[in-house]
């Protein structure tokens, strides 16, 4: 599924976001950027320790955040690590929404012309699937229908489920989808 806003094509697929070939994919990061489990554990098996050790000089960053390192053995060039909220630690909504719009500013700082999003924190931080999707998708629209230089925005989703969720608000953020 997919739609253009501004001058962004955005869409959504089911796949594995390790072999995505833009130029970014996002992480699902955790503050101290720790590649444990979920979207990390994968970046990290697949990518290498490469992006672990430019992780730890960064030495970790604030909940709403996103750095960038090298994505190691990775087909992107770039993992965008941006830290999501867990679920009760209060602001949640604002929190998810600031990790998506620094995840783009990030991409904008660096040139880059598309990257590719997960679900972020509705794994092993416990943000419910059709919020996340309604907030991260409505966030995307409104940066790109501003100035940016990136071109495509994939949301790489894993498994049916997340697919069928971030679809079904997909359809609702941005009228004309197909």
């Amino acid at each position: 599924m997919r739609a253009k806003a501004g001058a962004t094509l955005v869409e959504i697929i089911r796949g594995d976001i390790t072999e995505m070939n833009t130029e970014a994919i996002v992480n699902a990061a955790n503050e101290r950027l720790i590649l444990g489990s979920g979207v990390a554990g994968a970046i990290r098996a697949k990518g290498g320790p490469a992006i672990q050790e430019e992780c730890k000089l960064l030495g970790g960053t604030e909940v709403g955040e996103a750095v960038v390192t090298g994505a190691g053995n990775l087909p992107a060039m770039y993992v965008i690590h941006a830290v999501g909220p867990r679920m009760g630690e209060g602001d949640e909504d604002r929190k998810l929404k600031d990790a998506t719009v620094n995840s783009l500013k990030r991409a904008d700082e660096k040139e880059m012309a598309s990257l590719a999003f997960p679900a972020i924190s509705t794994g092993v931080f416990g943000f419910p699937m059709n919020r996340a999707a309604a907030i991260m998708l409505a966030a995307v629209k409104e940066y790109v229908e501003g100035p940016t230089g990136i071109k495509k925005i994939v949301f790489c989703l894993h498994g049916q489920e997340a697919y069928d969720v971030f679809a079904g608000e997909f359809k609702q953020v941005f009228s004309g989808a197909v």
